[in-house]
């Protein structure tokens, strides 16, 4: 296997991020914080080596076949992780390798979960470091998810290649341009976000950041209290709007720019998406009412937000939902899993899986009571290939089977069983906060053994990277030549 390729965009992304590292240098600067000198070493030492990786593996062939892209793919997140990890552990909040890995993968992953205690008090450096962490992290996953994944084949992804896009049997050029539309449509939606959440009351710091993981669905705040510290109800909806712009698919709004306004809507995927939303709202606001929790407006807004931040995979919380009773977390436990859209930034299994594993069952049932009839399976009127339901399936399963593995490996590293299915779910879900007093909505990961961090850490990894990815590269096979 030649690796000059894959070094080559290791070192670029790499020294892109040591770049990135100086606006949160800038930032502590300007207030007078001593955490700048921090991120402007880390910013020197991270681009030279990236620059200096990049410089050395020059001469490769511009193009990328599926072994090479299942091996970039994992380092690029794990190498990005460590880097990024480094202002973190150099900073003046004392935090250890430990906590600083869990910090840097929970950013890049868009997890949202976090081990610092005082968010409020932080140096302005690293919260603006933790938006950036994420705002690259979503970015990088929207890429993902339009240019590698289909051509990888993950989870039935090949249902969405971009075709404007798509270079045959050349990965690399084609994520190029994809990386390139995307950026401009990713970028549009952080400024809108960034004005929207000012405009409603936010100051501009806060709007920048908060943007940055909002766009991301990716939940870190500036504030202990995440968006619960901001009583504007303006702030609220802002947030919502945006955290669902995060989970539509991306690609679409390429139609969107074009005229094609009815793009998005057509979709299948986002019907049910906004569909499901709106049934677990409602009864969200009406289990709130019936139990005297809230009502009115709060009620409904409560409901809604955090509907749309677990669902999405934001993490952003302006109420404890796990403190309202088992039916809630029950409630919310499923909606880690279901995810946005695919092609997106959200999280979890996406709800296009779960249409085809529909029409398959669908598909079961009616050759089981009409043996001779001919049924054509269809996504989008488009007919579905039986090699994509067969993905879906595989996913599904080894998706869930890695959620119960690391369920319990985290129970035998300490957390209580009910925890341990929790923090396993945030994990490998991507949400962020879990549910119960510890880790919940209220709570934050930072009274965790050093075990528990490093499983976890592992867990935001797996299912960031859609599992599969990982685990071909466990088989003997994918190292034969």
């Amino acid at each position: 296997m030649d690796f000059r390729t894959i070094f080559s965009a290791i070192g670029a992304l790499t020294a892109a991020l040591g770049v990135a590292m100086l606006l949160p240098a800038i930032a502590d600067l300007a207030v007078g914080r001593e955490d700048w000198t921090v991120f402007l070493t880390a910013s020197l030492f991270t681009t030279i080596i990236g620059a200096g990786l990049w410089a050395s593996s020059s001469g490769g062939t511009p193009e990328l076949n599926l072994r090479q892209a299942f091996l970039m793919t994992t380092l690029i997140w794990v190498v990005l992780t460590i880097f990024g990890a480094l202002p973190l552990y150099m900073s003046g909040l004392g935090l250890s390798i430990t906590d600083a890995m869990f910090e840097a993968m929970s950013g890049i992953t868009t997890t949202g979960a976090t081990v610092i205690t005082t968010l409020d008090t932080a140096p302005p450096g690293v919260l603006l470091w933790r938006g950036l962490l994420q705002w690259f992290g979503g970015l990088g996953v929207v890429v993902m998810a339009i240019a590698v994944l289909p051509m990888l084949k993950v989870g039935g992804m090949q249902m969405f290649k971009a075709e404007a896009f798509e270079t045959p049997d050349k990965i690399l050029p084609g994520a190029t341009a994809i990386a390139s539309a995307m950026t401009i449509i990713y970028s549009l939606l952080t400024f809108a976000c960034t004005v929207s959440y000012w405009v409603a009351g936010m100051e501009p710091f806060d709007a920048f950041t908060h943007s940055l993981s909002t766009v991301a669905t990716g939940g870190f705040s500036t504030r202990d209290a995440s968006l619960g510290a901001f009583e504007q109800p303006a702030v609220h909806y802002v947030a919502i709007a945006f955290m669902v712009l995060g989970a539509l698919p991306f690609i679409l709004y390429i139609g969107i720019l074009q005229g094609s306004f009815s793009a998005l809507w057509k979709d299948s995927q986002v019907r049910l998406f906004l569909w499901i939303i709106g049934a677990a709202t409602l009864v969200m606001m009406l289990y709130q009412i019936d139990l005297d929790i809230s009502g009115g407006e709060l009620a409904f807004r409560q409901a809604l937000f955090s509907v749309v931040s677990i669902i999405t995979g934001s993490g952003f919380g302006i109420a404890d939902f796990s403190a309202w009773g088992t039916f809630s977390i029950a409630l919310f436990f499923i909606l880690m899993f279901i995810g946005g859209c695919t092609g997106s930034t959200s999280c979890g299994i996406k709800i296009f899986r779960f249409q085809v594993l529909a029409r398959d069952l669908y598909q079961h049932v009616r050759q089981i009571v009409y043996p001779s009839i001919v049924y054509v399976k269809r996504y989008n009127n488009r007919p579905l290939p039986d090699s994509v339901s067969t993905s879906v399936q595989s996913f599904v399963f080894i998706y869930i089977a890695s959620f119960f593995v690391l369920a319990i490996l985290l129970s035998m590293s300490g957390l209580a069983p009910m925890e341990a299915l929790s923090a396993s779910a945030t994990s490998i879900a991507n949400v962020g906060p879990g549910l119960g007093p510890q880790i919940g909505p209220a709570g934050n990961f930072a009274a965790l053994s050093d075990l528990t961090k490093w499983l976890m850490t592992i867990g935001m990894l797996v299912g960031r990277l859609e599992v599969l990815v990982i685990l071909v590269l466990f088989t003997p096979r994918f190292w034969k030549a």
